[in-house]
């Protein structure tokens, strides 16, 4: 697991740097429609406000639904100011943090290690059935 906290945040530093982020639910679901097969990985981050935002979740069970019909591996976090302070610049132009997509590098070049044990980690997980699994994002 905690492997797991490190590859992910080493995998949204490393995609924050070469630019292949995506921040927002919306700006997510259109990345999504739009050119599916460039996404590799999609975060989910949950807070007090999810509980009461019936749109939210609904919006929540559409990009899971899409990421296990499109073959993207995908996690929940619960820390959603700590995922803002790992995306930096991104969250702070958007107040929407709840959604993170992480896409293919244009070059087509497939060698990030960390975003290679969270896929390998989520492959794991579906094998025991655990379709969405949550990782607690390290702390500073």
């Amino acid at each position: 697991m905690k492997s797991s906290r490190k590859s992910l945040k080493d995998a949204l530093l490393c995609a924050q740097t070469e630019d292949r982020l995506t921040v927002g639910v919306h700006q997510s679901a259109e990345i999504m429609v739009e050119d599916p097969d460039s996404v590799s990985f999609c975060v989910l981050a949950v807070d007090e406000e999810f509980e009461c935002d019936i749109a939210l979740q609904i919006h929540f069970t559409l990009i899971q639904s899409f990421c296990f019909d499109n073959d993207i591996s995908i996690v929940r976090v619960s820390d959603m100011q700590r995922l803002a302070d790992i995306v930096g610049d991104k969250a702070e132009q958007l107040e929407d943090v709840h959604c993170v997509l992480i896409t293919n590098p244009a070059d087509g070049s497939w060698e990030d290690p960390a975003l290679e044990k969270l896929h390998l980690f989520c492959e794991e997980s579906r094998r025991l059935n655990d379709w969405l699994p949550e990782i607690s994002l390290p702390e500073r």
